[in-house]
């Protein structure tokens, strides 16, 4: 794979596509979340780009003209990026940025909230925190903010804390002491210090002089969901709940701005709790419901309104077959709209409070950060498929019409075609794929199929991904299969049911069902294939690996591999035990079946992933060497390869390591699907 390393007094040609040359695909900009301004005259949204070593994205906001006359503009210059970005009821707009001030040089800085005035002029810093602050919300009708921010649990002013945060950094103390659970989260470890909410009184002129909500919060607030009230009078939020023996789940409260009062608006010890959202006449909430889960039930999402002191909660739509998305009321609290994943995309649905839904888009796109306009009439959102990658619409909301703004980011030139490839499974049931063909795909030259497995196991290949692109594979001339098979959203709680609790069967028996489609076309090569995935997709092909011989490799990404043992050292063990009995889990572990592993298989896998701890690539690749069905060369050497990153998480983020990942990943492909010699690598051999 072309690595844009220079030639001297060679001339340089320029990519057919950015997805032909790594420097370029990861130097392409990437849009995410959009906020309107309270009279509709503005969208802000985040642009993250390469830093000029390209070593790291920062994130800078940007204004886009909602009538779509205007080009965008950009807003912020800030040397480590900015995030969070919200307007006040008076149009300035908040956001939270890491940047050295008159009183703290560049190493000291901690993210503080910033305000740039609607009138014009420079960003003044407003607001900080000894922990620093993480997110921001702003009332629509009043001058109230809400932050949230760390706060050291024995700390009793803010004094007091910044103490405690300067001796920890001081004496390099990293340790923590817990009592309770989780300790850790996905890519962070938790504690010693917890989010809060603190609220304050935003001006354009002073700083916002914060009072803290919660000091008794503790891990109640970690990974919560909130929103404040129009008028600034109340935050409705997730709180944890823990139920002892290592679990928790959630409920929804209601805290009182003037006081901190706190009351429970809605409990259910068999449900969790999501996206709290109130109505702009401040009456009602909206809200998610997911059902705990047990070893026989896969989780239901569902949508509810209740009044905003928790009086009469109902069940909205409760006949739609589909997981709601996120809340958005509209203006005049009459319903709500939200993107929800359906059949392989995510289109805006407009629900009515009496349960009456209406799909209002209808392209083969998924739709993102949706907001409504003061008008009532049009919406705005992010729009995306994996034809293109994120860009700012508009939305009619009588026709459904969509209309592209004027971005701060083009469309890229894509390597190839999008199409869809339908399937039918053993039992009988649709099973639906995205297919990514090369340009030039034919039967006279057909592409090497590569079967890309997505993770979760809840959700859909529907959106674009910078993380999982399979542009870039098909730049390398592989046609990518990108199915949903039992357990994805989109395609009703049946099919979800399916494979709960039962990873190896339908999930299993669907992807090769889908296989078989893609190879019965003409434009594929079916005596070369490839199977890969990443999380759930990664257990996906370790089974695939030790139940069937069809691909020639296997790439396996932070993935599950022994289920006796992983269990307890996942983030959220709790969590695991609920889905799968001991029995289930046995039945279903990939690496009883190791001996029958007769693929090359490539091994990723990062330090600092607490999803899929490292165990679980250490244990696989031990197991791949000794006990595989692929034996070792005279010499002792492997076809097998393990890549891994001491720094990263469940995720490959930084940008140099993500292409080292795509490197490997294509070079060991070429290596065994198309039978050539592996391509020279980066220094990463161990």
């Amino acid at each position: 794979m072309n690595t844009s390393t220079d030639t001297p007094g060679a001339e340089e040609t320029p990519p057919a596509t950015p997805f032909h040359d790594l420097d370029s695909y990861i130097a392409l900009p990437r849009v995410g979340g959009l906020t309107l301004s309270p009279d509709g005259d503005s969208i802000v949204v985040g642009v993250s780009t390469l830093n000029a070593d390209a070593t790291k994205y920062l994130t800078a906001l940007w204004e886009v003209d909602p009538t779509g006359v205007q080009p965008a503009r950009r807003l912020t210059h800030g040397l480590t990026g900015e995030s969070g970005a919200a307007f006040t009821a008076d149009g300035d707009l908040l956001f939270v940025a890491k940047r050295p001030t008159e009183e703290t040089a560049e190493d000291k800085a901690k993210p503080a909230l910033w305000l740039l005035p609607a009138a014009g002029g420079e960003a003044s810093q407003v607001a900080t925190r000894p922990g620093g602050i993480s997110g921001v919300q702003a009332a629509r009708t009043a001058g109230t903010v809400v932050v949230t921010a760390d706060a050291m649990p024995s700390a009793t002013d803010e004094e007091s804390e910044q103490a405690i945060w300067d001796a920890r950094e001081e004496n390099k103390v990293s340790a923590i002491l817990h009592s309770d659970y989780p300790v850790r989260f996905w890519d962070h470890d938790l504690g010693p210090a917890a989010p809060r909410y603190f609220a304050g009184e935003a001006s354009t002129q002073d700083e916002i002089e914060l009072r803290d909500l919660t000091p008794d919060a503790g891990k109640h607030l970690i990974e919560a969901e909130a929103d404040l009230a129009p008028d600034g009078s109340a935050v409705v939020s997730t709180w944890r709940v823990p139920l002892g023996r290592g679990a928790v789940r959630t409920q929804l409260v209601r805290i009182d701005l003037a006081d901190g009062g706190r009351t429970v608006l809605v409990d259910d010890p068999e449900a969790e709790f999501l996206t709290p959202r109130i109505s702009p006449d401040g009456q009602h909430v909206a809200y998610g419901l997911e059902t705990i889960t047990t070893p026989e039930r896969a989780p239901e999402v569902s949508l509810w309104v209740c009044g905003i002191d928790g009086s009469a909660p109902r069940r909205i739509a409760a006949e739609w077959d589909r997981w709601p998305g996120e809340p958005v009321w509209l203006p005049d609290s009459s319903g709500l709209l939200m993107a929800t994943d359906d059949d392989g995309r995510s289109p805006v649905f407009h629900v009515t409070l009496e349960g009456v839904v209406t799909q209002v888009t209808d392209d083969a796109a998924a739709y993102a950060s949706v907001v409504a306009a003061p008008d009532g009439a049009t919406a705005y959102a992010l729009r995306s498929s994996y034809e293109f990658p994120a860009e700012v619409v508009r939305i009619d909301l009588d026709s459904g019409d969509v209309t592209a703004l004027r971005g701060p980011v083009p469309r890229p030139v894509l390597p190839g075609t999008l199409r869809e490839v339908e399937a039918t499974a053993d039992d009988g049931t649709r099973v639906r794929s995205w297919l990514a063909l090369p340009d030039g795909a034919s039967a006279d030259e057909p592409a090497p199929l590569l079967l890309w497995i997505h993770g979760g196991p809840l959700g859909s290949w529907n959106a674009w991904s910078w993380r999982w692109c399979p542009w870039l594979l098909v730049a390398q001339g592989y046609a990518v299969l990108l199915p949903d098979p039992a357990l994805s959203t989109g395609y009703g709680q049946d099919f979800i049911q399916r494979g709960w609790g039962a990873w190896g069967q339908a999930p299993f028996t669907d992807l090769m069902a889908a296989t078989d489609a893609a190879e019965a076309l003409p434009e594929i090569d079916q005596t070369r294939t490839a199977a890969m995935g990443g999380s759930f997709g990664g257990y996906m092909a370790n089974w695939v690996a030790g139940h069937t011989d069809r691909f020639d490799a296997i790439v396996t990404h932070a993935s599950l591999w022994g289920l006796d043992a992983f269990g307890g050292t996942t983030d959220a063990a709790f969590y695991w035990t609920r889905e799968m009995t001991p029995e289930m889990a046995e039945q279903n572990s990939p690496h009883r079946a190791v001996a029958e592993i007769r693929t090359p298989m490539l091994v990723i896998h990062g330090d600092k992933d607490y999803r899929v701890p490292i165990g679980e690539g250490l244990r696989l690749w031990y197991d791949l060497l000794s006990s595989s069905g692929l034996p070792a060369g005279e010499d002792g050497s492997t076809v097998h390869r393990f890549l891994y990153f001491p720094d990263e998480n469940h995720w490959i983020l930084t940008p140099q390591h993500a292409k080292i990942w795509y490197q490997v990943v294509s070079a060991f492909l070429a290596e065994h699907v198309l039978g050539g010699e592996a391509p020279e690598l980066p220094e990463v051999l161990g």
